[in-house]
């Protein structure tokens, strides 16, 4: 906690990092704070200003800019609380992120472009094209060494126009800085330009995992990390997913990939078998259609199951120069789809119609019209619709 006054407040609005509407709020600052406003590839802390939620914190040169959605007295003394496990988790990363980079450096030259905290995962961008699986297993066995043996972690502030600047790990200062420069020192290990907030020793990360790399930009590598506290969550998560399938696979963890690769061959197999009597089922149905002594003029069938080929294949069976076939698939309280078949012309003319009836959209070519169907329960009013037009030869509006 820190006590503190506020400056000033005006109104203003915040974009939802998800997206989303504006919430409208206030703009506040304070004579200081200890609520880190977000840059350097980390996010901002939360908290509170009194009782007040801070929902942002931005920097606008010299000033952090919080955003809070109830207005405050210029002039008021104010209580600041920090949101402890957010920083907390912050701190591991990013001092993590400062190891990494340079043991990564220090071992294989591979310098760090970019880095990303995330609410996940954290990503290091490496300037190399790959990294192997055993450059990652001996970065990840270094930096863990490290942290075992309790380096120290330091913060110094240098004028702008010292000397000891040069000696620094840096990517330069943004254009709006000003005051003095703050470097974060790994004790024996690295000196780095950094606006962060870190933890005072390395033994303070507890663990760090990589978990491997994905391909960057422009011939460059992302190596995805996790530290302290994410690690042991990351297990958690991980060991109540294995208890979860060794009680629905009835094996133990060991066994558990050959298990779903016998089950997905399973699977495979029974989609094949269901689709060739599908297909089967469709080929008897037009038969028994086609065998009647006086075939109707229009064809409708509706079945829970089946997909685009199962209604194409009715469809060239029964052939559709004479005949009106109106067929459709799925679930009447979900989403389906449908096949308007027949003679060219009446298809063409009926088609939109039966797509706009159905809820749906669909395009159609030479006598076919098919698409997907929203509203599958108005199947009836597209059957009258239908049922009009081959008594007619005209559809009723």
């Amino acid at each position: 906690q820190f006590a503190t006054r506020v400056v000033s407040c005006r109104e203003a609005e915040l974009r939802p990092e998800g997206g989303g509407e504006p919430v409208r709020g206030f703009q506040v600052v304070l004579e200081d704070t200890i609520l880190f406003p977000e840059g350097g590839g980390q996010p901002d802390d939360r908290g509170l200003i009194g009782e007040v939620p801070v929902l942002r914190v931005t920097r606008r040169g010299p000033e952090a800019v919080h955003f809070v959605q109830a207005a405050l007295e210029p002039g008021a003394e104010v209580l600041l609380s920090l949101d402890w496990e957010r920083r907390f988790d912050h701190m591991q990363q990013h001092s993590g992120q400062h190891l990494i980079t340079a043991i990564a450096d220090q071992m294989f030259g591979f310098k760090t472009t970019s880095w990303e905290l995330g609410r996940q995962r954290s990503v290091i961008e490496l300037d190399t094209p790959s990294m192997t699986a055993e450059q990652i297993e001996a970065l990840e066995r270094s930096v863990n060494e490290k942290i075992r043996e309790r380096v120290p972690v330091t913060v110094r502030e240098l004028a702008a126009d010292d000397p000891d600047i040069e000696t620094v790990r840096s990517r330069g200062l943004p254009d709006d800085h000003v005051g003095p420069v703050r470097v974060i020192d790994i004790e024996g290990i690295d000196s780095n330009m950094c606006c962060g907030t870190h933890v005072s020793n390395l033994s303070d990360l507890q663990v760090i995992k990589l978990l491997g790399t994905e391909k960057g930009k422009k011939n460059k590598t992302n190596l995805v990390f996790l530290a302290g506290n994410r690690v042991l969550k990351s297990l958690e998560q991980s060991h109540s997913t294995e208890k979860a399938l060794t009680s629905l696979l009835r094996n133990g963890p060991g066994e558990h990939v050959e298990a779903v690769k016998r089950l997905q061959s399973s699977v495979k197999l029974l989609q094949k078998n269901n689709l060739n009597l599908l297909r089967d089922i469709a080929v008897l149905i037009a038969r028994d259609f086609k065998s009647k002594p006086v075939p109707s003029q229009l064809f409708v069938l509706h079945r829970k199951e089946g997909d685009s080929e199962f209604m194409n294949i009715i469809a060239n069976e029964i052939g559709t120069e004479e005949t009106l076939l109106f067929l459709t698939v799925g679930d009447d309280k979900e989403a389906g789809l449908f096949l308007l078949a027949g003679p060219v012309e009446a298809v063409e003319n009926l088609g939109p119609r039966v797509a706009e009836l159905l809820g749906g959209k669909g395009a159609g070519k030479r006598g076919r019209f098919q698409g997907k169907a929203t509203k599958m329960s108005r199947r009836g009013e597209v059957e009258a619709l239908l049922q009009e037009f081959t008594s007619n030869g005209s559809p009723e509006a």
